[in-house]
């Protein structure tokens, strides 16, 4: 029987058991009763949804008093139980209708899109909150609004778990395929494997996530999209590197290097880097480990989204990966950016390659851009300058 029978639905949202100790929460059982007593309070109120970080997966609800403290130690408003999160790691706090995020010198930051803050920073709806790695999303529900909202919602949720159901029980996955070259001649020399779907309501990768966070099975998903891309991968034209994902969960738990080593029987003599996030990379102990693991497999290993997030060099001197993938917010508009910022990246690229590292650029879109990164010393590149993710079809 599956794990999302229809059966379960009832329970369904209620399933992502969290890890939040909340004394000043509403948590969100009833999304119905939920809505109706959201009627009566005030007109604004400020929500953070957890984002794509697991089993916490849980819709919280600021209420005063205000400052509302974030942190590891009991009695912080959100108690967050993780080795990343500070004692008193950051608060929040309204003015007006204006919602500010402070942190509060923590070890591993505060980040609002990505840039970490040092000084209070006024929030919008639809902001990415990351406490360490801990990232929530930034909702907020009026008066009139949330009651029709929360109905649509939860239809469009149930959905999505259907949909869910048959990508997961019938591997309804199409892998794309993005091509990496080499800097110096252009010539592929890889692919990225991505998940697209053609199920309506999950086409996408992030929508499949956000339906398995739902159900505690982003780590199934992310293993299943890993095989059934490296099993397609199989059919490319030319035995290429395979570059594969990973889900941050996933390092939290075992069963990765397992999960790997099935990777590397299918995949035969391909050669497979795994591709890790850095706001997943906190114990360079932990990575130095996993990449001695993956060598035993003869699997490379990549950090992803390098300057996105917390970025530590520490983690590159101690725990230094084959690959370092410089996020694309590094990379658009390189070719006309300020001397400055020019003259950082080539320093952080040096960097890379005295370390013995393959710096390698996400999201080239110009020929202009590719140019740059190329003077730079970048040795590998990625981006709609040199193809689009296409099914293997395209690639034939």
């Amino acid at each position: 029987m599956s794990y999302y029978s229809t059966g379960l639905y009832p329970s369904l949202l209620k399933s992502a058991c969290c890890e939040f100790r909340i004394p000043n929460m509403v948590p969100v059982d009833n999304p119905m009763v939920y809505a109706d007593n959201l009627s009566h309070q005030a007109e604004s109120t400020w929500i953070l949804l957890r984002s794509g970080g697991g089993v916490d997966n849980q819709t919280t609800m600021l209420v005063p008093p205000f400052p509302f403290t974030v942190g590891r130690r009991p009695g912080c408003s959100l108690q967050l139980n993780y080795k990343t999160i500070s004692g008193n790691h950051a608060e929040l706090n309204v003015s007006g209708n204006q919602l500010w995020l402070t942190d509060l010198n923590s070890t591993n930051g505060t980040y609002v899109n990505g840039r970490r803050i040092s000084e209070p920073a006024p929030l919008r709806e639809e902001d990415l909150l990351q406490f360490a790695d801990i990232a929530f999303r930034v909702r907020c529900e009026t008066q009139h609004s949330v009651s029709n909202t929360m109905q649509e919602d939860v239809c469009e949720q149930a959905f999505a778990l259907v949909q869910f159901d048959r990508l997961m029980e019938k591997r309804l996955v199409t892998p794309f395929f993005q091509p990496i070259v080499e800097m110096k001649t252009g010539v592929f020399k890889g692919y990225e494997i991505l998940a697209r779907s053609r199920l309506f309501g999950v086409e996408s990768c992030q929508a499949m996530f956000n339906a398995a966070a739902r159900l505690n099975m982003e780590v199934e998903l992310s293993r299943m999209l890993r095989w059934e891309g490296i099993r397609e991968g199989l059919n490319l034209p030319e035995r290429k590197t395979l570059f594969v994902n990973t889900h941050p969960l996933e390092l939290r738990r075992e069963g990765l290097v397992n999960s790997m080593s099935s990777a590397r029987q299918l995949s035969r003599d391909i050669p497979i880097v795994l591709e890790v996030h850095e706001a997943a990379i906190t114990d360079p102990n932990e990575m130095k480990e996993l990449r001695a693991q993956l060598a035993d497999l003869q699997i490379g290993l990549a950090y992803d989204d390098f300057g996105a997030g917390q970025t530590r060099l520490s983690e590159l001197v101690e725990a230094p990966p084959d690959y370092l993938k410089f996020d694309i917010s590094l990379i658009r508009g390189i070719n006309s950016a300020t001397p400055e910022r020019q003259k950082m990246l080539a320093s952080l690229v040096k960097l890379v390659l005295d370390l013995g590292i393959n710096p390698l650029a996400e999201g080239v879109e110009t020929a202009e851009e590719a140019d740059v990164c190329l003077e730079m010393g970048f040795l590998s590149a990625q981006g709609y300058h040199f193809g689009r993710p296409a099914p293997v079809g395209q690639f034939k």
